[in-house]
């Protein structure tokens, strides 16, 4: 391999020629002639006998030459680039300008390349740091939490449904007298004022006995997620099975030592507020350090490739597809469910794919001004986190995380310290 060009087309954009020798060429077109033989059928000889020249004979001289190149120019493609010494971004786009037996193989590749970066007065930023107080209702709110998660449901009998109840009841719906996919269920267990239905639907569920039998008139939202559905009036005749409601046990002492390691309901209250106060305090960290990271992409100065965008977008959709996976579903059934195309879907992810490349970019430069590296203490140690955290060995953490990249990680996280260590947070 030889890189006969490297041409600058534009900022973040070069154009390199590659040329591959016939004595290669030659080597990987009989490497696939041998692996093809076997699927070739030449009158007058057994498959997989026929020689080389018969078969470029019969079918022609380039016959093998597609998977000659594709077995050659990636590791071509790998060492011009590092030869010209490019940090690309994105897949090149190759273009193949020859390829001859006597001559050997050109092509081309256009490769998008990481932006030069420039971030000043990135040391001394000056930010606001806000903790919330947590005030005696903020407590009792999550006292009130508590005691609703230990709560128990009883049968009421003697009265009719209020909101706050849990409705178990038959329902099947239509539009035009037509019924329609998903609209029915029978003893389908509802709590009152949850907004599980659509707009309209809970508000009529109230004030119903056990056995009552009746009709529930909606109209479907303009926005609903079924198109045949959209803004369509619907009748659902239910019918009331059961009526439960939420029995919640007493704030006191007892209560704290059913749900806590505490004895009673003040020292409860007390871990409560001391926790809200330290969760407080770690949002107003969380909040410096994003308004420090803002600053500092507002200081810096850099041309980024829109790929470099699209990349990211690809990553987080990615992610998000794995997280669909994780639950039994996948993209294709979210987009399908939503109502979303594949591209709307993408551009919600665009604002954040656009800061998170450049936050990377700016901590990448000031790692590289202030020459931060990762010590392989700290590389053992994000190691052992990993492991940790996934349940793994750390031998098999480092199959699927290299060294490289995780120190590269390490680094812009010391960056990130390094701002906030230089900041005036008042």
């Amino acid at each position: 391999m030889s890189l006969t060009a490297n041409n600058k087309l534009d900022t973040n954009k070069y154009e390199l020629t590659i040329h591959i020798d016939a004595e290669s060429f030659e080597k990987a077109l009989e490497k696939a002639y041998r692996k093809d033989i076997k699927k070739i059928n030449v009158p007058g000889f057994r498959r997989g006998k026929a020689p080389r020249k018969m078969v470029e004979k019969l079918y022609g001289e380039g016959v093998f030459f597609e998977d000659a190149i594709n077995d050659l120019y990636p590791s071509a493609l790998a060492d011009a680039i590092e030869e010209a010494k490019l940090e690309i971004v994105a897949r090149p786009e190759v273009e193949m300008k020859e390829a001859d037996k006597e001559k050997g193989v050109t092509f081309t590749a256009v490769c998008i390349v990481k932006p030069e970066v420039s971030v000043k007065d990135y040391k001394g930023i000056a930010v606001e740091k806000k903790v919330k107080e947590v005030t005696d209702e903020d407590v009792e709110k999550r006292l009130k939490a508590m005691q609703d998660r230990n709560a128990r449901q009883i049968e009421v009998e003697d009265r009719p449904s209020q909101n706050g109840d849990t409705l178990v009841f038959d329902f099947e719906g239509s539009v035009d007298g037509v019924p329609f996919d998903g609209g029915k269920a029978e003893k389908y267990s509802l709590e009152l004022g949850s907004g599980q239905f659509i707009p309209g639907f809970e508000p009529q569920l109230e004030n119903r006995n056990i056995g009552d039998a009746f009709d529930v008139n909606v109209t479907f939202p303009e926005d609903y997620h079924a198109e045949e559905l959209k803004g369509k009036a619907a009748v659902f005749k239910c019918k009331v099975h059961e009526i439960k409601a939420k029995e919640v046990p007493a704030l006191d002492d007892e209560f704290a030592k059913d749900v806590s390691e505490f004895d009673t309901l003040d020292e409860l209250r007390a871990d409560i507020r001391k926790k809200m106060e330290e969760q407080n305090e770690k949002e107003a960290n969380t909040e410096v350090e994003n308004k420090l990271i803002d600053k500092v992409i507002e200081n810096m100065e850099a041309e980024i490739p829109n790929e470099m965008y699209e990349a990211a977008i690809d990553d987080m959709v990615r992610d998000f597809d794995y997280r669909l996976q994780s639950q039994g579903m996948n993209l294709d059934t979210y987009l399908k469910y939503t109502g979303m195309e594949l591209a709307s879907f993408r551009q919600t992810f665009e604002e954040q794919a656009k800061k998170r490349v450049q936050i990377r970019l700016a901590l990448e430069k000031i790692v590289s001004l202030e020459n931060i590296e990762a010590t392989e203490e700290d590389v053992e140690a994000e190691y052992k986190k990993l492991a940790d955290m996934y349940q793994m060995e750390v031998d098999q953490v480092k199959q699927f995380v290299p060294a490289s990249e995780l120190s590269k990680d390490i680094a812009v996280n010391k960056a990130v310290d390094l701002v906030k260590e230089n900041a005036v947070i008042q």
